[in-house]
């Protein structure tokens, strides 16, 4: 029988991005599994668990409950907790013990709001996909739910920016996000709100007053979808990293918001360094990673794998998309540099000649190695990244 994870890991499963993705808004958020699980993800996924209050509980699922799918005491139970903490919504998901029961979430949070009058979200969990699923559902039920009509804008006022997919399993709390606002800041663009960290629910609500989303991580792409549908803003796919990321993306906001059509940011390769280079990580990163490597570096022989559920469009000719260990090994060790979070070293034969540049992502390893994390959000980005090739 196939070993398909030998010495690499999993990603943050798809609880962990819907909790992730709602941590700061004010809602209760309630994962249905076995007690000790919550650990997990506060140890491991979520930075902001001894700084920052959240109502993220677990249900303690038990055996007995199980066996006979009795779903009214996790019912009573979130009811009981929601009329004491009076939350701005409610979520309820599961992990694989309640898929294996058949749990229906959708059903369940039906029952929660008509009995509370909260609103309450249930998503399609099961721990056994990543965390961008989770986070994509998080993010299109707020889109979906809470975003209201406008008032009436100057359309000669400022572009105004909904930033899409933020969470710490892509950014981390190392500087990041607030190297996002100060992009904004310095294209000249009004932040209308951050999805979703660093603003609350309220602040979210407005998001339709924006002239444009700019998807930031492959876990905003359905919000961006919804909010074009519901209220005609057009989307940016694109993640300012690097002097000429910087200003592409900023290029592509305005293009966006003068034309009301999508634009992803994109490159070609230009230059004659044709080392190969393999990146391994979420899809919006790496591709920023690759223009950064393209245009302002002069690499010409760039691939990509894309280990999540979805590349949202980004893949090249060349590029893979696999979770197998197997395959990310074959790959790793016909490159001359790879670049990924650490975990991926393990994959390297250990006389490789291959040269391995850490880019650790929180969404991956966990605490382990945030010490290590770059800023990359910021326009001299490709300085550090020359140094480490």
């Amino acid at each position: 029988m196939k070993q398909t994870q030998r010495v690499t890991a999993n990603y943050a499963a798809d609880l962990a991005g819907v909790c992730s993705a709602l941590y700061e808004l004010g809602g209760l958020i309630v994962m249905h599994d076995a007690s000790g699980c919550n650990s997990t993800y506060a140890t491991h996924d979520e930075p902001r668990w001894y700084k920052m209050d959240s109502l993220v509980y677990i249900s303690a699922l038990e055996e007995y409950n199980m066996v006979l799918g009795d779903d009214q005491k996790y019912i009573d139970d979130v009811c009981e907790v929601a009329e004491e903490k009076h939350p701005k919504f409610i979520a309820v998901f599961g992990s694989p013990i309640a898929l294996l029961c058949g749990t229906d979430f959708k059903g369940i949070a039906r029952l929660i709001e008509d009995r509370t009058g909260i609103p309450t979200f249930g998503f399609d969990t099961s721990g056994m996909y990543t965390y961008q699923r989770g986070a994509r559902q998080a993010f299109a039920a707020l889109a979906e739910r809470f975003v209201t009509e406008p008032a009436s804008a100057d359309p000669s006022g400022p572009v105004r920016v909904n930033l899409l997919g933020v969470t710490p399993l892509d950014f981390s709390v190392v500087g990041n996000v607030e190297g996002l606002r100060q992009f904004c800041a310095d294209s000249g663009f009004v932040l209308q709100s951050c999805w979703a960290m660093g603003d609350s629910l309220d602040t979210l609500k407005s998001a339709a007053s924006a002239t444009v989303n700019l998807v930031v991580s492959s876990t905003g792409i359905d919000a961006a979808k919804i909010l074009q549908e519901k209220f005609g803003i057009p989307y940016v796919i694109g993640l300012p990293c690097g002097r000429s990321g910087w200003e592409s993306v900023a290029a592509a906001v305005r293009e966006a918001a003068a034309s009301g059509e999508n634009v992803t940011v994109t490159s070609s390769p230009k230059g004659q360094d044709d080392r190969r280079i393999l990146l391994i990580g979420e899809p919006v990163h790496c591709a920023a990673l690759r223009a950064c490597l393209e245009t302002d570096l002069g690499c010409s022989n760039v691939k990509y794998v894309c280990p999540l559920e979805d590349d949202i469009g980004l893949l090249r000719k060349g590029d893979c998309m696999t979770d197998e260990e197997d395959d990310v090994l074959a790959l790793a060790n016909t490159a001359n540099i790879v670049i990924a979070d650490p975990i991926y070293k393990r994959v390297l034969e250990k006389d490789s000649s291959v040269r391995f540049v850490s880019f650790p992502q929180e969404g991956y390893s966990g605490r382990m190695y945030r010490a290590d994390i770059p800023v990359f959000v910021r326009p001299n980005f490709e300085t550090w990244l020359q140094q480490q090739l």
